[in-house]
């Protein structure tokens, strides 16, 4: 069995809020947000491989860091997934040598502790108990969902996306569905500011929910509340989909599929 241990799901920081990180196995991170920060040094050592939503910087944050601090400790170049529009933003503002030092150079080209993997919508790629596909979703900057089949089962994984005909249509695809992992960033009251930023809130979630094939087969876990309005956007969220499998996504819960 695979599974999927939570390390961060929050929209912000503060107190025991940690952003977007999800750890595969022992060796795969799926985004790198500031949950990444919770682990020990000899657990982000075993970091072969980062798959990234989007660059947004709540899902990438500890990237950087995390280069930096198994440098010199790994003989291997943890390999970072993600679109080439991705790739490029990292290349252009955070591994510029203004922002951070450029460690797809570092110590030398061919020995660089960072490696770049392009990987484009609808690619796969096999790591230890799992397949990762990636999958349309729609943003403000370019970004994937995933789904992670671990032959027994799929969880997807949804990043930051508003509602996307894609995805649900990709979603529907899978025979071994288990899990969906949405986000639902704001609450009702803040509808406007969700669409802006093409993220959900409840009553798009709900909206967009009517497109799930098989929904009573299907759970739901929440993720990406801000922490302002968590509480509040969560029981709107329950209120409004009393037809459906709906949880929210717990920092430290671990999936097993």
């Amino acid at each position: 069995m695979t599974q999927l241990r939570v390390l961060g799901c929050s929209g912000g920081i503060g107190g025991t809020n940690r952003t977007t990180a999800l750890l595969l196995g022992d060796s795969v991170l799926l985004d790198a947000g500031t949950g990444v920060g919770d682990l020990t040094f000899d657990e982000l050592v075993r970091i072969d491989d980062v798959f990234l939503t989007h660059a947004h910087l709540d899902h990438v944050a500890c990237l950087p860091m995390l280069i930096d601090t198994v440098f010199g400790s790994r003989k291997t170049p943890i390999t970072v997934h993600a679109t080439p529009a991705t790739l490029g933003i990292l290349k252009q503002h955070v591994f510029n040598w203004l922002v951070w030092p450029d460690f797809t150079t570092i110590p030398n080209v061919e020995n660089a502790m960072l490696r770049f993997a392009p990987m484009d919508v609808g690619e796969s790629r096999a790591v230890p108990g799992a397949v990762l596909t990636a999958l349309p979703a729609l943003h403000t900057v370019p970004a994937v969902a995933y789904a992670i089949d671990s032959g027994n089962a799929t969880v997807v994984f949804s990043g930051d996306t508003a509602d996307c005909v894609e995805l649900w249509q990709a979603v529907n695809a899978i025979d071994n569905l288990k899990t969906l992992i949405i986000e639902t960033a704001f609450a009702d009251r803040e509808e406007g500011l969700a669409k802006l930023s093409r993220h959900f809130s409840p009553r798009l979630l709900i909206e967009a929910l009517a497109q799930l094939d098989r929904p009573a087969e299907v759970e739901l876990l929440i993720t990406h509340l801000k922490p302002a309005d968590h509480q509040l956007t969560m029981q709107q969220v329950l209120a409004a989909g009393h037809a459906y499998r709906i949880a929210r996504l717990e920092q430290g819960q671990v999936l097993t599929f």
